[in-house]
This record gives structure tokens, sequence and C-alpha cells, in this order.
């Protein structure tokens, strides 16, 4: 089998209401749709997602014009080849590199016959825990964003926080006072400036009993999320400082975290991805997967690897779907009391809707 053509379709989706966090205000996502077609007629699909770099209609510039020549005729069945090409030729855009990934491993299981999970090695878990993200706002709109999740099913959500520490208190003190049975986590998004500073506020936030307290500091300081870690008793999550291998490797050997929220399009695909879960594993540290948010297909290919990977140690964002107001596929993936339940069907298990696509794509 050898790839005949790549074609990378930039698309905004709307969120239904604005969401807000340290990083700015985000009304839409845009992505972009990636297909690969073979000469044997399969088809893969998959998504490059970022809040990050250049959106969908940079990565779908990136793979359309650069990546796209320099796979075609290659065996679409050889990943961790066209994966080591493409980090050859581009050093950085991940999301691009993980897009395409995503669609080989999509034609691997077609091909197969078989879910992804399988080509991971296999179903580790029935069902997900999620966790689901507040917009900043005013606190008691926060709360009662959470109050309805939790009526939703969900159990574990996470509040944006790192502007001031007043606005902080407020907020989660507005959260505990509306929900009390939640397990409520906090992202600062790199927002305190200094280590010191982290830690001062971090103290002051000890009291609403918090789970997880993800990147603090900037994502070069792991020495900083070092000292911060040695002088807080709440765990400490990394999330931009640890997108690659290469960078989970370097927060392990620093003793920076306690935690890596993982994500397949920052991490270059699906491939790396799991390659950080082995490197935590080795170093006793638990993952989760985080979002961007994706869309159906992005989301689909968290799945598979939430449902092969034994590291999953705390409630992940494999849910970005939810985030927006539609779609760009057929199925919706099935949440049932805040799990997240397997895909079907084999490869990614998700289809694209032609008609949405074309509502949606920017180019």
């Amino acid at each position: 089998m050898k790839i005949t053509h790549i074609e990378a379709i930039p698309v905004r989706v709307p969120r239904p209401q604005s969401f807000k966090s340290s990083l700015g205000v985000q009304l839409a996502s845009e992505n972009a749709v990636v297909r690969v077609y073979t000469d044997e007629g399969l088809i893969g699909i998959g998504e490059a997602s970022s809040i990050w770099d250049r959106r969908g209609s940079g990565e779908s510039e990136t793979i359309n014009r650069f990546l796209s020549e320099k796979l075609i005729g290659k065996d679409p069945t050889r990943i961790n080849d066209i994966s080591a090409l493409m980090n050859k030729y581009l050093h950085r855009s991940f999301p691009a590199k993980a897009g395409i990934e995503m669609a080989l491993y999509d034609i691997l299981g077609k091909s197969l016959n078989s879910p992804v999970y399988n080509i991971l090695g296999g179903l580790v878990r029935e069902r997900v825990l999620l966790s689901h993200s507040l917009s900043m706002g005013d606190p008691s709109q926060i709360a009662e964003q959470a109050k309805n999740l939790v009526d939703q099913g969900y159990k574990t959500v996470k509040c944006k926080i790192g502007q001031n520490l007043a606005a902080d208190i407020a907020v989660l003190d507005a959260i505990r006072n509306r929900v009390v049975d939640v397990t409520l986590r906090v992202d600062a998004n790199m927002g305190w400036v200094s280590a010191k500073e982290a830690i001062r506020h971090i103290k002051q936030l000890t009291r609403f009993d918090l789970e997880l307290i993800e990147q603090p500091l900037h994502y070069t300081d792991v020495d900083g999320l070092r000292f911060v870690r040695e002088h807080v008793d709440v765990p400490i999550m990394a999330d931009e400082s640890i997108w690659t291998p290469t960078d989970a490797i370097h927060c392990v050997r620093n003793n920076s975290v306690d935690v890596f929220n993982v994500y397949v399009s920052e991490a270059g695909g699906i491939g790396p991805a799991a390659e950080i879960f082995s490197i935590a594993e080795a170093a006793h540290i638990p993952c989760i997967i985080g979002s961007m948010p994706e869309l159906g297909i992005g989301t689909a290919a968290q799945a598979h690897l939430a449902f092969s990977m034994r590291n999953l140690g705390y409630a992940s964002d494999v849910n970005g779907f939810v985030y927006h107001s539609d779609d760009i596929i057929q199925e919706r993936l099935e949440i049932n009391d805040g799990y997240l339940l397997p895909p079907v069907g084999p490869g990614l298990g998700v289809t694209i809707d032609e008609e949405k696509l074309s509502n949606y794509r920017i180019d």
C-alpha cells in the first residue's frame, strides 16, 4: 500500500459561548481536517488542533505545501518511519505531524479491521473518567457552570486561575459553596511570573481542597516548577512543559512535577504521546490526557490512547468535542455519567460528515 495524496482542510467550528482563560478568549476552534489517500482505496482521517502555533489555516499550509509531497509513495502502515521522516524535514509543527499520523493509524486500523487501541496494546479499561474546564468570568457564573457539569455527571472540574489572587479566591469560594461534592483542580496556564509568587498563591488556595495545580510557571522554567513542587503539598502538573518525549525526560531528570498532562496534538501524534506515557510510567509519574479542545476526530485519537495506556492516573479531558456547537463527524462519542466509552469500529472509529465539513471549512 502506498500514499497517493494528502490534503488538509482548515475548519472553524464555533463554541456555544466564549471561553476565557489567562491565555485569552476563544469564540471558536480553528483546526484542520486531514485526509490521507492510498492506492488501495483506504482513506485515513486525522485532525491538527492547536491554540498555539498557526492554527487550522497554518497547519493546513504546512501539510499541503510541504509535508504532503515528502510522503507521497510511502507505505502508510510504516508509521514510525513516516514520523521520523516528518521530524527530519520539520523541526516543530507538531499539530500538523499529529494530524497526518492520526490518519496513518486510522488507515492501519481499517486495514486490519481493528480499533486503534488494539494496535496500541489493547484495552486496559472499559471507561475513562472525564474532567471539564470552566471558563473564566464572574464567580457566580463560574459556580453555576460547575453545578451544571456536576448535574451532567462530571466528577471533576478544572478552574482557570492565575490573573490575581483575590479573583482566584472568590471564584474557588463560589464553586465550593455551590458544589460541595466535586473534585476540583486548577490551571494557571503559566500565569505566575516566579516560583515564589506561585508558592504564595498556592498556599492561599489549598483550603479549597485542590486535586492538582496545572502549569503554574512558564513552560521553560522547569527548575522553578521543581522549587514550587518542593514547597507546596498540592501535586503540580505539567502541561506546556511536556509537549514532547524529550520534554518529558527533562522534567523527569529535574524532578519538576508530580503529574504529566499529555496532548496528542502537542506531542506530534499518538505514538509520541504514548512514548511520554511510557517515560512517565518508568518514572512512577501518573498522566492525564489534555484537550485543545479537539473536534471529534482528534478526540477519537485521544480516546484510543486513553483506553490503551495503563498510566492514566486522574480524570482526563478526552471530551473536546463537547466544547463546540457542532462537529464535522457523523458519529458522536458516547459519554455516560461523566465517563467516556470506547470508540466503536475499525481505525479511529469515526467518519467525516461531508456536508458539515463543507459548512465549516475556511479555505
